[in-house]
């Protein structure tokens, strides 16, 4: 029986079932927006089942947890270094953490300017995923039961006991647009901004991006199965400076940073295409993931959501030459990411020129692999526990 709220209703149980026997309706979030506009939600939501989103973007909060094994006689490290790239050895004896932000140990850092940042932690990343070797050095200042005082040797991720990318903030819902007003150039974790406001910079897929198409978390939270790095991942719990009462369009739609996601997969299965180290000039270190999350399409409502379009979605004109770095939060106008994908924006009556720092093309890839995957009956959805706060 259909609930009193919806006209259609599914569950997630009937969905998967349709995965396994080769039933299911899979589309982008962009081929989504057509079947929503040519035949209304609620028939969309009647024909379609799945709903295939994807990013791929700088997001600096990921890291992994390592174990690389006990050594002879044992070690309880207490610094751990990957490439020379210092990770977090306060776990546990031959556990670490190594963020993708962290420069190499004898980087110069921005004492030449604009620094160039050229390897860090999520470069060594993308090298073990990439099956490279990656040279370990760890220090300790010995126990009893772990009376070693240093190791150096050479791992690979195929011989570590494990490794699980872990990062605590990713898949923005939304994010500023950047610019600068200032008369010198400026060099940030948006991208460099030339002065005087001639360039703008922003960083989202917009209508294919994942918490777009699910604005109030409908579907997403603890146990929701997603395309992480190339692999199966989830989602674990709302990422830091997750911000659901951010101002709304009347469509749902945030129009400034919201929503964030806590995500975790088994880095063994991932893929370097999908985890690539960055080197942000003048800023630092960080890493490009590829994340995609497939939305069951439960009832209209939700199709109506998935169609959203980049002409719907708004985000912030942010000056970060002057009011960001001061703590300031002034907008100097909003801006769909329908202009900001055409090449321009209108600032103060001139055409400025956009670059975008996530790739839409690598984006669409996601969201397709995620179809294939599910079309195939090789990826069943995740049914979270919680959903996120909203």
């Amino acid at each position: 029986m259909p609930s009193k709220t919806h006209k259609i209703t599914k569950t997630y149980d009937e969905i998967n079932g349709k995965i396994k026997s080769g039933d299911v309706v899979v589309v982008s979030a962009e081929e989504m927006i057509g079947i929503v506009k040519d035949n209304g939600p609620v028939e969309a939501a009647r024909h379609v089942d799945v709903v295939t989103t994807g990013t791929f973007a700088p997001m600096c909060s990921s890291g992994a947890f390592i174990n690389f094994g006990h050594s002879s006689p044992t070690i309880k490290a207490s610094k751990v270094w990957l490439n020379n790239v210092q990770a977090y050895a306060g776990i546990a004896a031959v556990d670490c953490y190594i963020g993708a932000t962290e420069p190499c140990e004898d980087d110069p850092l921005n004492k030449v300017w604009p620094g160039e940042f050229n390897y860090g932690g999520g470069h060594v990343i993308e090298d073990l995923v990439s099956g490279k070797k990656v040279y370990l050095k760890a220090t300790a200042y010995g126990t009893s039961c772990y009376p070693n005082k240093g190791i150096e040797k050479t791992i690979t991720l195929k011989k570590l006991p494990q490794a699980t990318l872990c990062n605590p903030r990713n898949g923005y819902q939304n994010y500023n647009c950047a610019i600068n007003t200032t008369n010198k150039t400026i060099y940030t974790y948006m991208g460099v901004l030339k002065p005087k406001a001639a360039n703008a910079n922003y960083c989202s897929a917009g209508q294919l991006s994942p918490m777009f198409n699910d604005p109030y978390y409908k579907t997403i939270g603890l146990g929701t199965r997603i395309f992480l790095g190339g692999a199966e991942g989830y989602v674990t719990w709302h990422g830091t400076q997750h911000n659901p009462s951010a101002k709304r369009t009347s469509k749902g739609i945030p129009v400034t940073p919201s929503g964030t996601l806590w995500v975790m997969g088994d880095l063994k299965k991932m893929k370097p295409r999908w985890l690539t180290g960055l080197s942000l000039q003048g800023y630092g270190c960080s890493m490009a993931v590829g994340l995609g999350i497939p939305i069951p399409v439960l009832n209209e409502e939700i199709a109506q959501h998935t169609g959203i379009s980049d002409k719907d979605i708004y985000t912030q004109i942010i000056d970060y030459g002057k009011d960001y770095p001061s703590g300031k939060s002034k907008s100097y106008g909003k801006v769909s990411y329908a202009e900001l994908k055409s090449g321009f924006i209108s600032f103060k009556n001139k055409d400025v020129p956009t670059s975008p720092l996530s790739s839409v093309v690598r984006a669409r890839e996601i969201a397709n692999i995620l179809k294939e995957w599910i079309s195939n009956g090789d990826f069943l959805l995740g049914i979270p526990q919680f959903t996120l706060p909203s």
